[in-house]
């Protein structure tokens, strides 16, 4: 049974990092510059958000993982909700099932973060869950705003505009007068 459970655990952690952009495209500083305005700097942040997405996340777990360290019992509290993390957002290929209703990545992140929230605020650590989060916001955005977005490959339906997108070769588009 805890060979079982070892296991699980072990082939989560490798399909959780087969999941991560790689961390050398994340961390590229040659890929780093100012942006030209500001409608270059929020198309940045759409981006690399969407693309960057689980390393984002990951990061801001290790910034509230570093948070926590002198409160064990919140520790403790953080590792268990942390596996949850693993199993339901890091280590899936496909969407999750609920009642036969499927829920996209966002929404399992969005949950994930309002558990880890409640559970640590639970635990009487909430300045540090607040400012933790703030530095983990922070240091995403910086990184989402420096990041140039030039040498990124994007899927169609991975970018924020991929509803905009079109394959029509007439760039005024294909409309009729009625």
């Amino acid at each position: 049974m805890s060979t079982g459970i070892v296991t699980r655990f072990k082939e989560a952690g490798q399909s959780a990092m087969a999941a991560h952009r790689p961390w050398s495209e994340f961390s590229d500083l040659s890929a780093l510059s100012l942006p030209r305005n500001l409608s270059d700097a929020t198309t940045r942040l759409f981006q690399n958000s969407t693309h960057f997405r689980s390393n984002y996340a990951m990061l801001v777990l290790v910034v509230l993982f570093l948070s926590l360290l002198y409160h064990p019992v919140s520790l403790i509290v953080f590792l268990l909700v942390f596996a949850a993390w693993v199993f339901f957002y890091f280590s899936r290929d496909d969407d999750v099932s609920v009642f036969g209703f499927f829920v996209g990545d966002r929404v399992v992140m969005a949950v994930l973060g309002v558990v880890t929230v409640v559970a640590l605020v639970l635990t009487h650590v909430w300045l540090n869950v607040v400012v933790s989060g703030v530095v983990g916001a922070v240091v995403v955005c910086v990184h989402a705003v420096f990041r140039g977005t030039e040498d990124l490959v994007m899927e169609d339906e991975e970018s924020p505009y991929g509803a905009l997108l079109s394959d029509d070769p007439d760039p005024r588009g294909n409309y009729t007068i009625m």
